[in-house]
């Protein structure tokens, strides 16, 4: 077997030499005839999902040795979805190129891939597609369950709760102060059926992950297990040449479809899964998820469109029982990374308990998939989650109220003069790709507390931006093009009539074509675009698509290889 790193390492002149001394300090001579394994880690303290991912990272060169390969743990950019302005969503891309070319640059010959939090497993899975090594990938996991007076509390969703709670008067400042210490119990990303929680299980059932893994809390010592037979992996898939040109299929994200459907996954999933198979060359577009995903019952209750956790879900049998009740509708040719199709792995997969994880005859909605909706508001499309949404606004007409920028939405929205009610539309522009940048996840607006204090907690609103995972609410999302790009969304007025039918898949703005045509883009939404000047944030803007195809940067799309043409010196 021929090994990637021999270009490196093998042979007697200057620059085999060059490469293996200054790799050498204390590794005997074998070590450079033997599989050489990344560990793409992103462990940061920044990052606080992701902070324990270099104990992980121990399991996993443990298993590396055992199989006699040679362990090398790689940094690379990690995003904390919290703490990073303006958005994490912003240099999602920025972290797959630099990890691609990082793979494609090095010695290595296969790598394993450490995330968790959620851009940082997208953001690796592109860049593993990208280069086209040997890979799989480790999700960190869940963090276990927190309590607050007794009950669960789910990051994220919760938050988003409470605080409503605040702002209507029926919390106490305080309280909800208090709760802040109990919400994050332990290491892990999100609890909830999040954005984190959905990828590392999406990233199972795209055949990237030991069959098994994702869904294992992060504290709990299965990880480890799991992590060490999937160093042992890394090498054999050296040695079997299997890489994820081989794996990720249109097979394999027909599969991913099926399951973000059947777990209630996130709405980010759709952006995620679009950029990986762009970067696969993989023709999958936005109406393969309404037409592959929409009819998929919704089989797990979990926050925030249901009641439990993902310790719930772990405990209850995790993503294998899920997937073996609606085993009839996976490709049995989606394969894994043990070679093995990942319809193989279901035959002993039982539900432990029937509340967390519904029988495929007892779901909790017939139809839990994404749905895409489209109409003169929306021509290449947007997204809705109506699993999260409440069920009496899915067909809905209402006067839009409309917020020009995030800035004028929060400088305005609890102005008791706001001309809104309980059946108005509220419209968010200029949080797209190219708007804001980076397409944040502020599209779950906040209502006004005078609709608050009335006890209304869902309005229909629509943004070009995305909203957080663990987020709930009758919300259209990702509407592209987006304002910024010459979307209509810049040409809604305050007053509009606005129709979402999401029975129907349409979101209509109910003005005659003509005087659409007579309209200018809103002046003040235009002003605050983003117009960065220098940096990544300029190219960024300069050549991000738009979110129905994945928001990628445009020269990133396709495949490139693990060649490099020429030597260092």
């Amino acid at each position: 077997m021929a090994l990637r790193s021999a270009a490196w390492y093998a042979g007697d002149d200057r620059n085999a030499y060059i490469h293996r001394a200054w790799m050498r300090r204390g590794v005997p001579d074998k070590a450079f005839e033997r599989p050489q394994i990344a560990i793409a880690n992103t462990a940061s303290d920044l990052t606080p999902c992701n902070a324990h991912l270099g104990e992980v990272a121990q399991s996993v060169k443990n298993g590396i040795y055992e199989a006699g390969g040679i362990p090398l743990e790689l940094p690379v950019v990690s995003l904390g979805e919290t703490n990073v302005r303006p958005t994490a969503m912003l240099w999602r891309n920025m972290a797959a190129m630099a990890t691609e070319e990082m793979l494609r640059a090095n010695p290595i010959d296969a790598v394993v891939l450490l995330g968790g939090c959620d851009k940082t497993i997208p953001s690796l899975l592109m860049a593993a597609a990208s280069v086209n090594l040997p890979a799989l990938v480790v999700p960190g996991g869940p963090m276990l369950t927190g309590t607050f007076r007794g009950v669960p509390l789910g990051c994220g969703t919760d938050v988003w709760r409470l605080s409503e709670e605040v702002r209507a008067g029926t919390l106490s400042q305080a309280d909800f102060l208090k709760s802040e210490q109990a919400t994050i119990r332990s290491p892990g990303h999100c609890n909830t059926m999040g954005t984190a929680s959905t990828m590392g299980l999406l990233a199972e059932a795209l055949g990237t992950v030991l069959p098994g893994t994702a869904g294992t809390p992060a504290p709990d010592s299965r990880l480890k297990v799991a992590a060490h037979e999937s160093g042992r992996l890394a090498v054999e898939l050296v040695t079997a040449g299997r890489r994820p040109s081989d794996i990720l299929t249109r097979a394999s994200f027909h599969n991913a479809i099926i399951t973000l459907a059947a777990i209630g996954g996130s709405t980010n999933a759709v952006v995620h899964l679009l950029a990986i198979a762009g970067r696969l060359g993989l023709d999958l577009t936005l109406d393969d998820f309404d037409r592959i995903g929409s009819q998929v019952p919704l089989l797990v209750d979990l926050a925030p469109a249901g009641r439990f956790l993902m310790e719930d879900f772990h405990r209850a049998g995790g993503l294998p029982a899920v997937l073996r009740e609606v085993r009839d509708l996976l490709d049995p040719a989606g394969l894994t990374v043990t070679g093995r199709p990942l319809v193989d792995y279901l035959d002993e997969a039982p539900i432990w308990d029937t509340e967390v994880i519904r029988p495929r005859q007892e779901p909790l909605l017939t139809e839990g998939g994404i749905a895409v909706l489209r109409g003169n508001l929306a021509p290449s499309g947007a997204v809705v989650k109506p699993a999260a949404a409440s069920a009496h606004l899915l067909q809905h007409r209402g006067r839009a109220v409309v917020f020009d920028s995030i800035e004028d939405f929060h400088a305005r929205v609890d102005d008791p003069e706001l001309d809104v009610d309980a059946d108005s539309v509220m419209v968010l522009r200029g949080c797209g790709p190219k708007g804001y940048p980076g397409m944040p996840e502020v599209s779950n607006m906040p209502l006004p507390k005078k609709l608050l204090e009335k006890g209304v907690r869902d309005v229909v609103r629509i943004c070009d931006g995305r909203m957080s995972g663990t987020a709930y609410g009758t919300v259209v999302l990702h509407v592209a093009p987006e304002a910024a790009a010459g979307g209509p969304l810049a040409l809604v007025r305050n007053g509009d009539w606005i129709e979402l039918d999401v029975p129907g898949r349409r979101l209509t703005l109910d003005v005659p074509d003509s005087e659409l045509a007579t309209r200018t883009p809103s002046t003040e939404a235009a002003a605050a675009y983003a117009a960065p000047q220098r940096g990544w944030q300029k190219l960024y803007v300069d050549h991000v698509m738009q979110a129905d195809t994945g928001a990628d940067l445009d020269f990133l799309t396709g495949s490139s290889g693990p060649e490099v043409g020429r030597e260092s010196h």
